[in-house]
Formats: structure tokens, sequence, C-alpha cells
């Protein structure tokens, strides 16, 4: 899954690596080091502009919500369940098969948090205990140091209760497709715990290697097994993770700090 991720760079990078078109200086967002469901976040589609007589799609940095409300939902309230979607019944889920026929982002990033979930912690759990031990959270990111392409779609709801005028009469939305996680060595793993990214969790983010943005960003791709194809994982060897502070772990903690690798798991944490 991912629940957590690191985002600091700004428009002016972004523009350069995905080749933008448009983004609007007001959208800019801080960078953000503990990126959490329903806050706002940059993504990356083509879409055609609105009131300008080219019809073509443009290449677009524009600032959503993480947490995607369909566009038949009477309410927003789920947006906080529907952070990800899964490749493998992304194009027949109700909430998702319309966005992901059509409306497919990429969402970028420094790399994701992912919080192990040992054997002894499923140990613990069977034996009844009642109160959960610590985990040990992991960044992953690509060894390279490049940007995190993450496999993205994204929707549009209309607030009823809303006047067409308001503000806030529309809610722009987006979710993260996930799949399993790698069972290949990492580039690059700690001296001690995790291999690969299996061991850590048993799901991750989709990764989008550069040579299918363009594929997936294009809204004229509508045919579902034409899509699905785009959704094979990336090549394995690709990744490195390292521990973190557990500091992570409370979402009103945030800064570069959040990133500085460990040399261990925190004592008093699993794995």
């Amino acid at each position: 899954m991912c629940g957590r991720y690191a985002a600091s760079r700004q428009p002016e990078d972004l523009a350069g690596v995905f080749e933008i078109e448009k983004w609007e200086p007001e959208e800019t967002l801080e960078p953000d080091y503990n990126v959490a469901p329903t806050k706002e976040v940059h993504v990356v589609l083509d879409r055609p502009l609105k009131d300008v007589p080219d019809p073509r799609p443009v290449r677009q940095l524009r600032k959503l919500r993480w947490g995607l409300v369909p566009s038949w939902s009477k309410t927003p309230e789920g947006a906080a369940r529907m952070i990800n979607a899964r490749a493998e019944t992304v194009h027949e889920k109700p909430s998702f098969r319309r966005a992901f026929a059509t409306r497919r982002c990429i969402i970028p990033a420094d790399g994701y948090y992912e919080w192990v979930t040992g054997q002894q912690e499923r140990d613990l759990e069977v034996e009844g205990r009642k109160k959960r031990p610590r985990k040990q959270p992991y960044f992953v990111l690509p060894a390279d140091g490049s940007v995190f392409a993450m496999a993205g779609l994204y929707e549009f709801w209309r607030d009823r209760t809303l006047p067409d005028d308001h503000p806030q009469a529309w809610w722009a939305t987006c979710s993260v497709v996930t799949t399993d996680a790698e069972t290949s060595p990492l580039a690059e793993a700690p001296a001690e715990g995790p291999r690969t990214l299996h061991d850590i969790h048993p799901r991750m983010p989709l990764m989008l290697t550069r040579d299918r943005w363009d594929a997936w960003l294009d809204p004229s791709r509508t045919d579902v097994e034409d899509v699905r194809s785009l959704l094979a994982p990336p090549p394995p060897g690709l990744m490195r993770a390292y521990p973190v502070s557990t500091a992570v772990s409370n979402v009103r903690n945030n800064g570069p700090e959040l990133l500085k690798e460990l040399e261990g798991p925190e004592e008093g944490t699993l794995f």
C-alpha cells in the first residue's frame, strides 16, 4: 500500500523532469516530508485546457487532494479510504474504472514510507496482545535519486450543496495505484533488516519508468486491456530502502530530518 510519502521537489524542478507545459504559481505547494491522506499534492496529467480553441491534451502540474472521490459519490466522506487502487482490480472496481480508462496521472514523490510488518509482529497479534509493538518505518526510493513517479488516477466531484461559482464547488482528487511488492533483492539494503521490498510490506506503489509516462498519461488510450498492459511492474533492482525515525509515524511531524537514514532500527521496534 501507500499511506505516507515525501514530496520535496518544487514545480520548477518537476516541470523540467516531466516536460510540463502549464502550471499555476498559486498552486505551488511547500515541500512536504510527511504527505498523509487528504492532503493536497502535486500531480502530473495530460488534459485539454479550458476556454481555448485547441482541443489537444496539455501536460499540466495540478494541485489535487489525495483520496479519490468518485464522480457519482453523494458525499466526499469516503475519500480517506480511497488513497490506493489495486492494480489487479482497478479496471473493474466501480470507484476507479472510469478514471482508469481516461483520467490517469503521475504523482511525483521523493519516495514513500512503509512500516515493516514482520513475522514477529504477526505472532504477537495472534497471541492476543492488547498493546501493539512499535513498527520500524523505512523510506523507499529510487536508488539513483530520481523522482519516484507513482501511477495515479484522478477524478472530479461536484458538491451539489454549493452554487456553481463557489470556489469549493468542485473537488479534484487522486489515488495511488499499488501492486505486489518486489521480491527481488534491493539495489541497496540496510545492514540489518529487510532485503527486499516484500520483506517490508506485501504491497508497494506502482512505479512508472520514464518510457511509460507518455502512454500512461495519454487520455486517448481508453482500451482497458491496452492500459492494463502498462501496469506491469518495473524492472527489479531499481529501489533502495533504509530505516528512518519513528517520528514519521506522527503526521504532525514534518521536515527533512524525517528522511535521515538510521544505522539500524530504533531500539524497541520490530525488525
